[in-house]
């Protein structure tokens, strides 16, 4: 991982930890970090600018290949639901952060309203489908 790609990723670490007393509204922060700091990532910028001319030849460094991007961005948003939501099970931790990833590169590559909307509507999204508060289910025995 490139030290700008490490950079980017410690200042949404920041943000995220130990964010706001909200679930909800610290994913919504981080989310909307991102979308407004991808012009200022030279990595990202570039997939970005080259996905919305049409061209998917850089689409691969955000969607389709084990990368730093994609997989660091998971793995971060892993981390964090688990500490947050320490009662939710592994795998429901695991599809908030996979859905709230791939939403969030969604919008970046097919921006359809600005972002502060986008960020709302993506952790909305994660909130809504319960994913965030979801009880375990006890364990049979």
């Amino acid at each position: 991982m490139t030290s700008e790609t490490q950079e980017f990723f410690a200042r949404l670490a920041d943000i995220l930890y130990p964010g706001l007393p909200d679930t909800q509204a610290s994913l919504e922060a981080a989310i909307l970090h991102l979308l407004l700091q991808t012009d200022e990532h030279p990595l990202l910028r570039a997939v970005v600018e080259a996905a919305r001319e049409g061209s998917d030849s850089l689409l691969p460094y955000l969607t389709a290949r084990a990368d730093p991007v994609f997989d660091t961005s998971q793995a971060l948003l892993r981390d964090w639901l688990s500490e947050r939501c320490p009662l939710q099970e592994a795998q429901i931790i695991e599809d908030a952060a996979d859905i709230t990833v791939r939403m969030t590169i969604s919008h970046l590559i097919l921006p359809g309203r600005p972002p502060h909307h986008t960020a709302r509507r993506s952790a909305a999204a994660v909130a809504v489908a319960k994913l965030l508060d979801r009880p375990r289910h006890p364990a049979s025995g």
